[in-house]
């Protein structure tokens, strides 16, 4: 019966215990729709201290903390770093009593470069294996459109697969394949010597382009490609895309380009350094990556 300030009973018995000084106190029962003995019960609640104030206080301090983007789960995961035991579904309970709801995604219509056979294609060498056992291993890349005040804003991530982090992105006001080559040589500057991996992407023509191929091969990378309209190949980008837009305006709302821009680049760092993963333990993919470096 804990956590009730928030249900029904308890608002009815606030406000029949308002009335009931003008009021009969059957006809109020009768109207709220309460039994007399329910009544009495919230009303000797009232007032009591209440006994999840800190564990509520806890999740609301979390749940700001990672500007709303959080849901139960990974409140949860919070918590119990912080020496709380408690079960998920509690945690899910008293969020919603405290009415904190994370941003629910919602299907989106994925941009698509695809223009046809204008280049080469790549196997899909990848073949949907979306685990890598060490760092720069495997990479996913694609290309996403956000568009505000009448502009687009187009960003292009490369992707790790093994903590998936952001190694490096561009964002720019064109899709083009200067967008994604700056993206894959800011990525192609963070390997250390003797690392080659498989570059994975949709066939977009960017990525069949003499120059991205071009740009694979001076750096030893291998080239994979998703068949053709099936965005399944490349799960990992889509899912990043769908997080980053469902969680990056949690925290405000950008009105211009040049805002968005900002608030897409502190959502990386934020991705990076401070957002946790379940599948990484319950770890951000900055500290998983560490972890594993110094096994």
């Amino acid at each position: 019966m804990e956590g009730l300030e928030g249900s029904g009973a308890a608002v009815k018995t606030r406000a029949v215990a308002a009335l009931k000084a003008e009021f009969p106190l059957p006809v109020l029962l009768r109207v709220a729709g309460l039994a007399r003995s329910t009544f009495f019960y919230h009303q000797a609640r009232i007032g009591r201290p209440d006994p999840k104030q800190a564990l509520k206080d806890a999740i609301r301090t979390a749940f700001a903390e990672a500007g709303g983007r959080y849901g139960h789960r990974r409140l949860h995961t919070v918590l119990v770093r912080q020496g709380w035991t408690v079960a998920k579904k509690t945690v899910l309970a008293l969020m919603r009593v405290m009415e904190l709801r994370c941003g629910v995604r919602r299907r989106r219509h994925p941009f698509k470069s695809y223009q046809g056979q204008t280049g080469l294609t790549a196997p899909n060498r990848l073949d949907r294996d979306f685990t890598a056992d060490a760092p720069n291993r495997k990479w996913v890349t694609d290309v996403t459109e956000f568009a505000i005040d009448g502009r687009r804003v187009y960003l292009s991530p490369i992707i790790d697969l093994f903590d998936r982090s952001v190694v490096a992105y561009a964002i720019g006001p064109s899709p083009n394949l200067a967008l994604t080559l700056a993206s894959l040589r800011d990525a192609t500057a963070t390997l250390a010597e003797g690392e080659h991996p498989l570059v994975h992407s949709d066939q977009g023509f960017q990525y069949q382009h003499a120059s991205w191929r071009r740009l694979l091969a001076t750096h030893g990378l291998t080239q994979s490609m998703s068949r053709k309209g099936n965005c399944l190949d490349n799960a990992i980008a889509e899912g990043f895309f769908g997080h980053l837009k469902s969680e990056i305006f949690q925290s405000g709302h950008p009105q211009t380009a040049y805002q968005l821009t900002i608030a897409i680049k502190e959502y990386i760092r934020w991705y990076n350094t401070e957002r946790i993963h379940t599948r990484l333990e319950g770890l951000t993919p900055a500290a998983y990556r560490a972890q594993t470096l110094m096994a």
